[in-house]
């Protein structure tokens, strides 16, 4: 068979169509990853954006609000005052409502801050450390 190679003139083999297809799904493959890495590096740098316009509109969101708040404040202490006839007690209750506000933020923080320390935990936690060290008394008592 020596005389077949240069009857076909060197050619290659056909190779199996089954390849050619692994082939074509390695590089559909590889397209579909270089595809997906470029959406996603695409989407990075949109989130990046994103994260700094978040920050910027937060900011401004915070001022607008505080401004509102301000002035709705002024707003209660002129009604305050047109219902009472007089500032000084209109700006005396509106102090005093702010105060009563106050502490309740306050009381409401302390207890967030309470909540934190996960106190029903903790005393799990402790409970198990002493069932063990009874347990670890009472075996060391009975191995001696």
């Amino acid at each position: 068979m020596p005389g077949e190679g240069a009857a076909t003139g060197g050619a290659k083999p056909e190779s199996p169509s089954w390849l050619d297809d692994l082939r074509r799904l390695g590089a559909g493959a590889k397209e579909l990853f270089a595809a997906q890495l470029s959406l996603l590096s695409a989407e990075i740098g949109l989130a990046r954006s994103g994260i700094v316009l978040m920050l910027f509109m937060g900011l401004a969101a915070i001022v607008f609000a505080v401004a509102l708040g301000f002035t709705l404040l002024a707003l209660a202490g002129w009604g305050l005052a047109q219902w009472f006839g007089s500032w000084a007690w209109a700006l005396t209750v509106l102090a005093a409502l702010q105060l009563v506000l106050l502490i309740g933020a306050i009381l409401a923080f302390r207890r967030a801050m309470h909540w934190l320390t996960l106190p029903a935990s903790r005393a799990e936690i402790a409970s198990l450390a002493r069932e063990a060290g009874r347990r670890g008394k009472a075996e060391g008592e009975r191995g001696e």
